[in-house]
């Protein structure tokens, strides 16, 4: 269905080059981003009280945008194999449909490339839950893997673009990040529940390979110019929101209100261990958040949209909302008890009603 390794091939192909900068300062910024996230880890550890003392063994590894682009591969295929398993036997047997899906996976894996290419110099860091270990991306061994990737041309290239400090920027970006490394292993049955949502919802999609195809390639025609400004298909919606059933969406609204929480958990770290280790925090704070809100070309804002980026945005804004919210009225102790279960998460409602929540995670039984 997808030719994978075609798809690594494409997107390192056509990743735009990053910034000017010498071997020996190339070292240097790997060399400093390495000792930032091992210094947030005790910053954000000490700030959160999570997991406090514990040692994990999920590497940090340092990459270009290539090295992106062969670990989020990785972690795809692994992901998405049910779901592409299982359209393959919808497709039957039959020479007539090998050889379509010859030709068909190559031609998506070429589409998939173009996607990646287009979003590997957009991501500055990632916590790779599902990432399984390979030969030169290594992973966790607890807890099904994990890593944390800090992709260095990025940082560099968005440091200079805001004109901050990029010590006190590289620093800022790693306290991010770190929280997400924390929230999974500090938080052993999160990543089971996330994997279990997600299976669950690729297990309701019942969407012919071609269809789900012909979307992927959609996506990858806005990117190079192939369709009209204003002849997108189905009112510009999400990739994932065009393969929705009922079931589907409830389990996304579950997903929506996980990743708020944990997107907006990791900014609230970020801005509350900053003022105290990062001397220019309320600069690079105000120039992101420029960044943020001023958006791109029209044709970055319809991609933003086909590929649910734009969701994102309104996760880390809707998320910090709600954890400071709870913060300022139950301290972080009680905040805490949201990773006590699945069933203290914040609902999708919750995340807008944080009182909500605390109504229901923190009421008293009358005697």
């Amino acid at each position: 269905m997808v030719d994978w390794n075609l798809a690594v091939a494409t997107a390192t192909r056509l990743v735009r080059p990053g910034p000017e900068i010498s071997r020996d300062e190339a070292r240097a910024v790997v060399a400093e981003l390495r000792r930032h996230a091992k210094v947030s880890e005790e910053h954000v550890r000490a700030f959160t009280r999570m997991g406090t003392g514990d040692v994990h063994d999920t590497p940090v590894l340092v990459v270009d945008r290539p090295g992106w682009v062969r670990a989020n591969v990785a972690g795809f295929r692994e992901l998405l194999r049910p779901l592409l398993d299982k359209m393959h036997e919808r497709r039957g047997p039959g020479a007539g449909n090998a050889v379509l899906g010859a030709v068909g996976g190559k031609v998506t894996g070429v589409e998939l490339g173009m996607l990646l290419s287009f979003l590997s110099s957009r991501v500055l860091g990632q916590y790779e839950t599902f990432a399984p270990a390979a030969p030169d991306l290594p992973a966790g061994t607890a807890s099904g893997g994990g890593r944390l990737l800090l992709v260095a041309p990025n940082i560099v290239h968005v440091e200079r673009e805001l004109d901050v400090d990029p010590h006190d920027f590289r620093l800022w970006v790693c306290l991010h990040e770190e929280t997400h490394r924390t929230q999974f292993t500090a938080v052993p049955w999160l990543r089971d529940h996330l994997e279990g949502e997600i299976q669950a919802f690729l297990a309701e999609t019942d969407v012919d390979p071609m269809t789900f195809l012909e979307r992927i390639r959609d996506a990858a025609q806005s990117l190079a110019g192939g369709r009209p400004e204003g002849e997108q298909e189905d009112g510009g919606r999400s990739l994932v929101e065009l393969v929705q059933s009922p079931a589907q969406r409830e389990i996304l609204g579950r997903l929506t209100a996980v990743m708020s929480l944990l997107e907006g958990h990791a900014d609230f770290v970020m801005d509350g261990v900053g003022p105290e280790v990062v001397p220019s925090v309320a600069e690079i704070r105000e120039k992101f958040q420029q960044r943020r809100a001023k958006g791109a070309s029209r044709l970055d804002l319809a991609l933003r949209k086909l590929l649910g980026l734009d969701a994102k945005l309104r996760q880390y804004r809707d998320g910090e909302r709600f954890v400071r919210a709870v913060v300022d009225e139950v301290g972080m102790d009680g905040f805490n008890r949201v990773w006590t279960s699945p069933n203290t998460l914040p609902t999708k409602a919750e995340i807008s009603d944080p009182a909500g929540w605390v109504a229901r995670v923190h009421r008293t039984t009358e005697p």
